[in-house]
């Protein structure tokens, strides 16, 4: 989603106690930051804030964490969380936010940050092949993601992209998880659980269907089956000049 250049975003964050303006200081104590020790829960790209908004002052028995990498979008989902914590009338001691390269979040957190829940809703789809790396549910941030949930965490996926969703769920079980609960039209027997975000309420009136689903974490890293393209090249490259070894060696016999 693009988004104006906005030069108040920046300041507006700094100076809101709820958001982590260096966010590499707290890795491995995300739990500490909170007024109590509870289930945290992770959204992975929040744009403007619609889903934690909602869910984030209903359970007040749950500590939230927003990541995204714009400052403009954040701007936008805390003013968001602002209304909604005022407007339930609960104070905001769950929920934080900050600004980061999901693809790079392991420079903020460690394997000691400890999620029970994890969402992806509506990130980009990166349609051309060369940039399927960096599609949120790609394998390699999916084996990332798995090292920040605790034993048995589930993580939601919602999409409107028909493509990112096929490809999806091959990508789960192949990066260690077990998908619990899929469906190819959210709305159809909506569950009780589901918050409608602005993004997904747009879609629906354009008579998009939403596709959702729920995966758990597998125990073990032998529940990964999905290699690196890089290595399986390497491993041809590696096999192919053994191969080729051996034929020669038996030409000098």
């Amino acid at each position: 989603m693009r988004i104006r250049y906005n030069p108040e975003a920046r300041p507006e964050l700094a100076a809101w106690e709820y958001y982590i303006d260096e966010p590499e200081k707290l890795r491995g104590h995300w739990a500490e930051q909170f007024a109590r020790r509870q289930p945290m829960v992770l959204e992975l790209g929040c744009g403007k804030g619609g889903f934690l908004a909602q869910m984030a002052p209903a359970h007040p028995e749950k500590n939230y964490i927003a990541l995204d990498v714009k400052s403009e979008m954040l701007v936008l989902a805390k003013r968001k969380a602002e209304e909604a914590y005022a407007a339930a009338g609960v104070p905001m001691d769950n929920f934080l936010m900050t600004a980061v390269d999901i693809e790079r979040i392991f420079l903020i957190m460690d394997e000691t940050d400890q999620f029970d829940e994890v969402y992806i809703n509506f990130c980009p789809p990166c349609p051309k092949c060369r940039q399927h790396k960096h599609r949120l549910t790609h394998p390699r941030q999916l084996e990332r993601y798995q090292k920040l949930m605790a034993p048995g965490a589930r993580l939601y996926f919602k999409t409107d992209d028909d493509d990112l969703f096929r490809d999806s769920l091959e990508y789960f079980p192949a990066s260690g998880y077990d998908i619990e609960w899929i469906t190819y039209d959210l709305h159809e027997n909506e569950p009780e659980w589901n918050i409608r975000t602005e993004h997904e309420g747009m879609f629906t009136e354009m008579g998009i269907k939403i596709k959702a689903l729920i995966a758990r974490k597998k125990p073990g890293a032998d529940s990964v089956t999905w290699v690196d393209p890089k290595v399986l090249k390497r491993m041809a490259r590696e096999a192919a000049a053994a191969e080729a070894a051996t034929q020669e060696g038996e030409g000098n016999v």
